[in-house]
């Protein structure tokens, strides 16, 4: 029996703008260096990724905006 090989798809949406703050993705919560290696990397490097996406968003959530 084959099984079927299915590649760990990027976590991209989109939206590729870099925050300055945290240097991650605003749209995908990568950075930079991860955007660039994501082709290269293996499924264990992508899903590492993958499971550190959720501290980010919440992290990025967190953040409240400066009272004006």
């Amino acid at each position: 029996m084959n099984a079927a090989v299915v590649a760990i798809a990027s976590p991209c949406i989109g939206i590729c703008t870099l925050d300055a703050g945290t240097g991650w993705c605003e749209g995908c919560l990568r950075t930079i260096d991860e955007i660039a290696a994501w082709g290269a990397l293996d499924e264990r490097a992508r899903r590492e990724i993958w499971k550190g996406l959720p501290a980010r968003r919440r992290e990025r959530d967190d953040v409240k905006p400066e009272a004006a």
